[in-house]
């Protein structure tokens, strides 16, 4: 493998930073900081994708920048892996950059600039991770990345939001903090940090203990970001963010980070070799497979659909772990091929739930029977998403997990064949009955259970995602202590009649769907509200819904006084209210036509995304992901596919 300076590599990296200040300097004008966002991503991906005909060729591109600490360089290098990473991270900017425009007017959204110009830099970060040559470098551009995403995850502005972005910050700093100490003890025991095709020779020598430290501290803080169990529950909570950053930052540059950093300590740090003589590959692949398990049953118990698409991810992404950690080759290839599969198919299921939260303001499962007749064409991609998921044929994670099978079988560890089988069971579990509901049934014959209704995995929580006030105690207990209700004639409340079992008189004032504390008695709906807001829409109707709002209204949205006026539930859901709340309206679902559904702005990177899924999935080694991750493979073992 030859390497040449170029500046590519920079200039990649550099670019989103220029767009930075192009978006900012364009506030005032929404126009034209959108395009200057379409632009920047479209030249972005353009320089990216010139550097794939030299990583496969086997030229490397390398730009200097100087030594950054004595004895380290600060080099940018686009070598196969981290083209992997770049080309992915830029390819779906440019999608989500449109889906952004849709989804951010679609709402209505507050500080819009912040945004954008907050995505720019995060995607600039991701690049600088994937082009880092070292440790070092690749640790100061990890940080960065976390430092550009805190504003898009609190971007709400509500107390969800901020603690969600403390959580993110006290975890992902905490992760930080681990890299940062593995670096210095592989540089203390070796002498240097570079990535190595194979893995750092000296290392072979060290003595074990401080190797298996290193290890442990190196994997341990990319695996935060990577989402492993017991460091995963700030992804969850991370839902809040607005539906594009839980798309592309959250299933594709932010954890895949994770991922991508411990494939470069496996890889290019210690070397399949070494990692198999030091034998922590078997502890990490078992890492990864609990994580598979156990956070694929808790989606299982999910109402909210972000949460039930966040804990899929965070099983999704131990496939990739999995692979890393069982290091015979077919495993690694499946593993690394895992990455861009998974970013195609998650971007796709969460661009639905954003299609459908803008359109109809349903972000609960068990609202949405039927929901295939108002919105055909999500539904049907989200359903070519969920096919992928699983693991059947046809689609992209087919693939992948075809190459871990093979992999766990060659390596002599069937068992973790068995985890990978079952997991795909788990996916159809949590994702057909969604896709059957949303065709197959309609709100007056839905069954709204949940799948599985004992509290695994922790507390109760609201629909919303936030954490109920209800007693924390599990179902079973409850049941036991609390004596059977008297049975009562249903009443309703509210534009939707949701029906409601109770023996007491019902106030229109109370919204049926919280429950009070025995203190507060009552609930209005703007505590409702405050206490749900994690969602935009849930405070500020969308433009979809804005004709019969009253102009007091449109002042509030608008940031202006707002006189405290409370609305009941009966008033939100009547002719002078719009009614935020979701679900069916009392008509049932409007049927609409395929692309009538919503805007191209959104049904575009939707339709681009699900496709992109099916040709990885139908024609892999026509896909330049494969073909890059084939030579990953080949520099790391030797083995030619």
């Amino acid at each position: 493998m030859s390497e040449i300076a170029s500046l590519r590599p920079l200039a990649a990296v550099l670019l989103p930073a220029v767009g930075i200040l192009a978006i900012v300097a364009s506030h005032r004008r929404p126009d034209v900081r959108e395009a200057f966002t379409l632009l920047t991503a479209l030249v972005t991906f353009g320089t990216v994708a010139s550097l794939v005909p030299p990583a496969l060729s086997g030229t490397t591109h390398v730009s200097q920048l100087g030594t950054f600490v004595p004895g380290i360089e600060l080099t940018l290098r686009a070598d196969p892996l981290g083209m992997i990473f770049a080309l992915l991270a830029s390819a779906l900017w440019l999608v989500t950059s449109f889906y952004s425009i849709g989804y951010m007017r679609g709402l209505d959204e507050h500080s819009q600039t912040r945004y954008f110009a907050a995505f720019a830099g995060s995607v600039g970060a991701a690049l600088g991770v994937a082009f880092a040559s070292n440790l070092v470098a690749l640790y100061v551009f990890y940080e960065l990345l976390t430092i550009a995403t805190y504003p898009l995850v609190a971007h709400d502005e509500s107390e969800e939001a901020r603690a969600a972005g403390r959580k993110y910050l006290a975890y992902t700093f905490g992760g930080g903090v681990a890299v940062l100490a593995g670096t210095v003890l592989v540089f203390w025991t070796t002498g240097t940090v570079a990535f190595t095709p194979g893995g750092i020779a000296g290392l072979a020598s060290v003595d074990p203990v401080l190797a298996r430290a290193a290890f442990a501290l190196l994997a341990g803080g990319f695996g935060v970001k990577a989402a492993l169990i017991p460091v995963h529950s700030w992804l969850p909570d991370a839902m809040v963010a607005p539906t594009p950053v839980s798309g592309l930052l959250h299933a594709v540059a932010v954890v895949k980070s994770g991922v991508f950093g411990i494939a470069r300590v496996v890889l290019d740090v210690f070397g399949p070799e070494t990692v198999a003589d030091l034998g922590v590959g078997l502890p990490l692949a078992a890492v990864a497979a609990v994580t598979i398990l156990v956070s694929s049953i808790i989606a299982l118990r999910q109402d909210n659909l972000k949460r039930r698409l966040a804990y899929s991810t965070i099983s999704q992404l131990s496939y990739i772990v999995l692979g890393l950690g069982l290091l015979s080759p077919a495993a690694l290839v499946g593993g690394l091929l895992h990455i861009p599969a998974h970013a195609f198919m998650k971007l796709t299921l969460f661009f639905c739930a954003g299609a459908i939260h803008v359109e109809t303001h349903t972000d609960d499962i068990s609202e949405m029977a039927g929901i295939g007749k108002r919105m055909p064409l999500t539904m049907a991609a989200f359903g070519v998403a969920s096919v992928g998921m699983a693991g059947l044929p046809l689609v992209a994670g087919f693939v992948s997990k075809w190459y871990l099978l093979i992999g766990s079988i060659d390596n002599g560890t069937a068992i973790f064949a068995l985890v990978l089988l079952t997991s795909g069971l788990l996916n159809i579990g949590y994702f057909w009955p969604i896709v059957y509901q949303a065709f197959f049934q309609t709100p007056e014959d839905s069954d709204a259970k949940p799948l599985l209704e004992f509290p695994i995995g922790g507390a109760r929580v609201r629909t919303d995602g936030g954490e109920g006030t209800e007693d924390r105690e599990g179902d079973a207990e409850e049941s036991a202590s609390e004596p059977e209700a008297p049975e009562a004639p249903e009443a309703t409340a509210g534009a939707g009649d949701v029906p409601i079992d109770t023996a007491e008189p019902v106030d229109p004032e109370i919204d049926p769907d919280v429950t009070p504390s025995e203190e507060e008695g009552e609930v209005e709906v703007d505590a409702r509200v405050e206490s749900e807001g994690q969602y935009a829409v849930d405070r500020h109707p969308s433009d979809h819904l804005q004709d019969d709002a009253p102009d007091d209204a449109d002042e509030e949205r608008d940031g202006g006084p707002d006189d405290g006026t409370k609305m009941s539930v009966t008033e939100a859901g009547s002719d002078e209210y719009p009614d935020v709340h979701g679900g069916p309206p009392a008509s049932g679902w409007e049927r609409r036509g395929f692309g009538e559904e919503s805007t191209w702005f959104m049904l575009g990177p939707i339709s681009v995304a699900a496709a992109g899924a099916v040709a990885l999935g139908i024609a892999p080694q026509a896909m330049v992901f494969l073909a890059l991750v084939y030579e990953v493979v080949a520099n790391a073992t030797g083995v030619v596919f």
